[in-house]
């Protein structure tokens, strides 16, 4: 065995020796060293040897290794400065120039919302469990009162994963999760990012940010549903905002609501963003179903909710008036240091 850690020791010097650049050097490195390399696998020899000399083999295995690293490290400064004096012979290489400046980076809009807005409801006595983006079926649809034969399916596309999971395509799972894990009466929130198959235009993308709000207790109303929604958006936009209220369904509440905000970016005249009606659909609400109440754990002639599901990524749009919600996704540094 210490043969054959000479051999190593005396095999490695020589490559590491022989390294032209640091790329080459990187692939020495992981021969010996990395997961799988040889030095690393003389430890699975260590059942081969008695317990007496396992001892003593582990500590010349840790010294070889200890040995290997610093020539590597040794020839890694080397050839950085031969690089550094290749520079500096350049006869155009001028060291009076200044350096590169620093740029300074930012949070992403949708970042700042969300950090905003998780403060806003805090406030508000509201918790903000997370749970995962890769959901079961049950979670995504059972639960929430969906089962396989409902219409309500059809509305939206998913992305099943082979193990038959699926990428939630919306964080409404949170509330079932959420009834499951904390005792009422509580409130909460669920923020993260959403996935549903299906085309993408200025309003609508594949992958989305949303965030789901819930509130249990033993008595709950519309009117503090709506009330909590001017609280949150009135405070995000520092202004009065202009909503509306109209009936709408969904197979997790009853009654159902969609709240919708006027147009930022074209002030209610007509845009691509609100398909030209001047408001969008931005905030999904009503009273947590007594199915989706029982899916949770709890009584529903005890506990009752109301819930809502608030869409970032427009929320943003609204925010900073953009025209196409494809940008927020699309890591064009040109829109995004506009946020700096």
């Amino acid at each position: 065995m210490s043969e054959m850690i000479r051999e190593i020791l005396v095999a490695a010097a020589g490559e590491v020796e022989a390294a032209a650049d640091e790329r080459v050097l990187k692939e020495v490195e992981v021969k010996y060293l990395g997961k799988k390399g040889l030095v690393t696998g003389l430890m699975n020899r260590m059942r081969e040897l008695t317990p007496a000399e396992r001892p003593g083999f582990g500590k010349s295995v840790n010294e070889a290794k200890d040995t290997i690293q610093r020539q590597i490290d040794s020839r890694r400064n080397g050839l950085k400065a031969q690089v550094l004096m290749k520079e500096v012979a350049d006869p155009f290489y001028d060291p009076t120039l200044p350096g590169l400046p620093e740029v300074e980076g930012s949070l992403h809009p949708l970042t700042v919302i969300t950090q905003e807005l998780e403060e806003i409801f805090r406030s508000m006595g509201f918790i903000i469990p997370d749970y995962p983006e890769a959901e079961s079926e049950f979670f995504n649809f059972e639960a929430l009162n969906i089962p396989s034969d409902h219409p309500a399916r059809d509305m939206q596309d998913t992305f099943w994963l082979k193990d038959g999971n699926l990428l939630r395509t919306h964080t409404s799972p949170g509330q079932v999760r959420a009834m499951r894990e904390f005792a009422p009466p509580f409130r909460a929130i669920f923020p993260g990012k959403v996935y549903r198959y299906e085309a993408v235009d200025a309003s609508h993308e594949h992958t989305f940010h949303q965030v789901e709000g819930l509130m249990v207790d033993r008595e709950v109303s519309v009117a503090n549903l709506i009330h909590s929604m001017k609280v949150l958006l009135g405070r995000i936009f520092k202004r009065d905002v202009k909503i509306r209220l109209r009936p709408g369904y969904f197979p997790f509440v009853e009654p159902g609501f969609e709240l919708d905000i006027e147009c930022a970016v074209c002030g209610g005249k007509g845009c691509s963003v609100c398909k030209k009606s001047g408001w969008v659909e931005l905030l999904p609400c009503g009273l947590v179903h007594p199915n989706v109440i029982r899916f949770g754990g709890l009584d529903p002639t005890e506990w009752h909710g109301w819930a809502f599901g608030l869409g970032l990524s427009r929320l943003v749009m609204m925010k900073y008036q953009v025209n196409d919600i494809r940008h927020l996704m699309g890591g064009d540094l040109r829109f995004l240091e506009q946020f700096r």
